[in-house]
This record gives structure tokens, C-alpha cells and sequence, in this order.
């Protein structure tokens, strides 16, 4: 298998191997195409954040300082928020869906690395898909970790770190992150 096919088997892959370099530096093209967009000229923001994701819904916003490592591997529903200093580590699929507000400073990382040294010596990475639901808030300076999946209505507190899958209708919070209690669908019909 080549290291690509291994990366999108789940399977450890080489970091260094070109054609996973290639995708990183596609993407740091596409981000410092979109980071250097005026903020106040809507259209073409938008026109850079649909050729650097896979696919957006109606009327994405990404502000300043976005950061991702693939890029196509982003798919976001109607009226995404990634706010300023957000990074998307899509070595793996990231899904989120309608109504999903990202706060400042928030890492979400589909990407691991061995807890072996002789792995990490081998520059091997594992990655894991994200899928977040519809309504969700996530706070500032969260952190979520790879093979994670966040229900519909769910708003993870500012600062928390997400190692486990979030139910749907829930408010998390901490390190790690933990149910603090049930949230109340408001648009439910």
C-alpha cells in the first residue's frame, strides 16, 4: 500500500512521504491565499474558502488565522463559523454540519502519532475522521481530538479538550471533557 492508501485506511503512514506532503502544502497555499483576503470583501472570502475546503454549505465564514493540512478533507454545512486563529488538522475527513460556531483559537486535529519513540523516530501518523452535528457552539481554545463524533445541539465550554464522542443535547466541559448536563432543542419540530 502506498502511504496515501494507508492514511485513508486508518492505518500508521509516513508523515514524510511526498505525496502527504503534497497535500500539506496545497493547503498552505489555500490558507495563506484565504488569511490574506480583506476581511470586508465577503465574495471573494468566500470563493477562497470554497477552493480550500472540500465542500461549504450557504455563507461560511473563516476568519483570520485559519490553518488546516489538507483541506479538501473540510466539509461544512449552511453557515459555518470558524472564528480568528482556528485549526483544522484534516489529514482525515472533518464533517460538521448546519448552524456549527467555532470559537477562537480552537485546534481540532484528526491527526495522531504513536506514544512509542521508535514510532515516532519512523515519522508515523495515524488519523482518525471528525463529525460534528447540526447547532453546535464550541467555545474558545477547545481542543478535539481525533475519531471524535458531536451530536446535533451540543456546546462544548471554552478551554474543554474532547477526547470521547459527545451525545446530542449536551453541554461539555473540562479537561477531559465531561457531560455537565442536558440542553433543551429549542428548534425541534
Amino acid at each position: 500500500m502506498t502511504e496515501i492508501e494507508k492514511l485513508e485506511s486508518g492505518l500508521p503512514f509516513s508523515v514524510r512521504d511526498s505525496e502527504v506532503d503534497k497535500r500539506k502544502l496545497s493547503a498552505v497555499r489555500g490558507c495563506q491565499k484565504l488569511n490574506s483576503v480583506d476581511i470586508m470583501d465577503y465574495e471573494a472570502k468566500e470563493k477562497a474558502i470554497r477552493e480550500l475546503f472540500g465542500s461549504a454549505g450557504k455563507e461560511p465564514v473563516v476568519l483570520p488565522n485559519f490553518i488546516c493540512d489538507c483541506g479538501k478533507n473540510i466539509h461544512v454545512g449552511d453557515y459555518f463559523l470558524a472564528n480568528y486563529n482556528v485549526t483544522i488538522l484534516d489529514i482525515a475527513e472533518f464533517r460538521a454540519g448546519n448552524n456549527v460556531w467555532i470559537g477562537p483559537s480552537t485546534l481540532i486535529t484528526t491527526i495522531n502519532h504513536p506514544l512509542s519513540p521508535k514510532g515516532r523516530r519512523e515519522h508515523l501518523g495515524i488519523a482518525k475522521p471528525i463529525t460534528i452535528g447540526d447547532d453546535v457552539w464550541i467555545g474558545g481554545n477547545v481542543t478535539i481530538l481525533p475519531g471524535v463524533t458531536i451530536g446535533n445541539n451540543v456546546v462544548i465550554a471554552a478551554g474543554a479538550v474532547v477526547t470521547k464522542d459527545v451525545p446530542s443535547n449536551s453541554l461539555v466541559g473540562g479537561v477531559p471533557a465531561k457531560f455537565i448536563k442536558e440542553i433543551i432543542n429549542d428548534v425541534e419540530s
